[in-house]
């Protein structure tokens, strides 16, 4: 029996393809010449998670107890070393059994957040650029998307003057990252205070996602939407252990903040999963705690590769500026070469992988995003591949 006849719902009949997923079935194909790959693309950190965290999960796969329906609302242990961690960095207090709640990966909990709050018609602002989920989360759920075109005259940053007063009326929800995927732009402590200002005058719930809380350089801190006065009153913050412990695999992040929209998300969810597998808790556990000084390695690392590509890159005609977070450079397509076609030819004719910007709503268009996910070995040979194919930057 064929089941041609059956269609989709609606709801992905109108999600294009994840481009990760496109990406993927391309550099198949591109292997399968036996073209040898040096994938920038996704951001998937290279390496295992610190040793330590290795350890904690293998000791709890020996408690039998581990290995049992976990808690809903997480372990206690999990949740209590989530809200120290934002205690110790950011002087924020949270309630560990209502304002805390682990996910499977930040990726999850953005999405099923919309689906908690999100009716079909609601209106919900999304910048554009931005990490996919915080607009095909919405999409999902049926809202309709009013995006915020970010500019890099405007250092990438939400205009909110720019937003007319009859859609701030009648908007739900604003999603936002800063520091930010793809484009690595930072936002200052005043553009949050501006953002709470906006979500309290409007009754618009903000969504922040902070997955790049500790990649940061060269003294800058990032800031924490729940250290404004009046943050946690509108709205919650998400966090990942995917890039920071190299644990992109293991799917262990949390969403922090009002107790009310949490409890919302939790409501849904146990409808949905039965929550993080306890082992998985307690190595996250024990990753939150790590010493200062496994972040300064990292941050080291990434740094190093940073000024490396940025450096290699001059030498072909970019001027990209330095990144103060995040473990992406944003860089322009040259002229009249739009960011499909770029990547396309990047990856054809290089071997080299990066990701379109497009990829990350029509904002996008006209750069690609490299990710630092190589040693410098790696990205000396992908900027010999771009020499040797005398692909540069050119106005």
């Amino acid at each position: 029996m064929s089941l041609e006849w059956l269609k989709p719902a609606e709801r992905l009949r109108t999600l294009p393809p994840y481009v990760f997923a496109r990406l993927d079935e391309l550099k198949a194909r591109v292997r399968e010449q036996g073209i040898d790959l040096i994938d920038l693309g996704m951001g998937n950190p290279d390496g295992a998670a610190p040793r330590p965290v290795i350890e904690a999960a293998i000791a709890a796969f020996d408690q039998a107890s581990n290995h049992g329906y976990p808690p809903f609302e997480g372990t206690t242990g999990f949740r209590r070393s989530i809200t120290q961690w934002y205690k110790r960095r950011y002087n924020v207090d949270l309630d560990p059994d209502g304002e805390a709640l682990p996910l499977l990966g930040s990726k999850e909990g953005l999405t099923h957040l919309a689906l908690a709050y999100v009716n079909p018609g609601d209106l919900v602002l999304v910048p554009s650029p931005a990490y996919p989920p915080h607009f095909r989360g919405p999409a999902i759920a049926g809202a309709e998307i009013h995006s915020l075109i970010l500019k890099p005259e405007n250092d990438w940053l939400i205009d909110l003057a720019a937003i007319p007063d009859s859609v701030a009326e009648r908007a739900k929800i604003l999603y936002f990252n800063y520091p930010s995927n793809p484009t690595a732009a930072i936002a200052p402590r005043e553009f949050f205070v501006e953002m709470v200002e906006f979500a309290r005058r409007w009754n618009i719930l903000l969504v922040h996602d902070l997955c790049y809380a500790e990649l940061a350089f060269d003294g800058y801190q990032p800031t924490s939407l729940l250290e404004i006065p009046g943050g946690k009153e509108v709205g919650v913050e998400f966090h990942t252990l995917s890039k920071t412990y190299n644990m992109a695999g293991w799917r262990v992040g949390f969403v922090v903040g009002n107790r009310h929209v949490i409890q919302g998300l939790r409501t849904l969810k146990t409808n949905l999963d039965y929550g993080l597998f306890s082992v998985l808790q307690t190595a996250a556990e024990t990753a939150l705690n790590l010493p200062d000084s496994y972040l300064q390695t990292v941050q080291d690392r990434y740094r190093t590769r940073r000024d490396f590509l940025i450096a290699g890159l001059a030498e072909l005609g970019w001027d990209v500026p330095k990144t103060m977070a995040t473990m992406y450079l944003w860089i322009p397509c040259p002229a009249s070469v739009g960011s499909t076609d770029f990547a396309l030819k990047l990856l054809q004719e290089t071997g080299v992988v990066v990701t379109p910007g497009n990829a990350f709503g029509a904002g996008g268009e006209g750069y690609v995003r490299v990710s630092l996910i190589a040693d410098c070995d790696r990205l000396q040979e992908a900027l010999n591949r771009l020499k040797q194919a005398n692909i540069r930057y050119s106005l």
